[in-house]
């Protein structure tokens, strides 16, 4: 597989088990990396997916705890986080649970090998879909 840089992270729902269910989107590229609403700032939930056609890889991964997202934060933009001011996601800390050792932290830009490799530290395994574009 061509080396795959992951630009996104997606939450699409949490179970009524409060299992959490994320998208990581993954490219081929790491030029001109947009999507709609990227450019609000602070991101307060506004930015979306990127856009399609930059997207060639989908890896689903489902896990008992909560990842903040940048695309959430308010206080920062997705630009901050392509600009390496602030991850893509990263562990939710439990304040009433045990610090995470290791703590789980995915980057703009990071490689497709990383990302698996990170999660598999944790015995987190992503399922992924390579994505055709026409």
């Amino acid at each position: 597989m061509e080396d795959l840089y992951l630009i996104y992270v997606h939450e699409f729902g949490v179970s009524y088990k409060d299992i959490h269910y994320y998208q990581f989107i993954f490219s081929n590229t790491l030029e001109e990396v947009d999507g709609p609403d990227w450019d609000s700032y602070p991101a307060n939930g506004n930015p979306s997916p990127p856009k399609k056609r930059l997207i060639k890889s989908v890896g689903t991964v489902k896990v008992p705890f909560e990842l903040i997202l940048v695309q959430n934060n308010e206080q920062f933009s997705m630009w901050d986080s392509i600009d390496g001011v602030i991850s893509l996601a990263w562990e939710s800390i439990d304040v009433d649970g045990e610090y995470p050792n290791p703590r789980l932290v995915f980057r703009f830009g990071m490689k497709f090998s990383d990302v698996k490799a990170t999660l598999y530290e944790r015995d987190i395994i992503m399922e992924c879909e390579e994505v055709k574009t026409k």
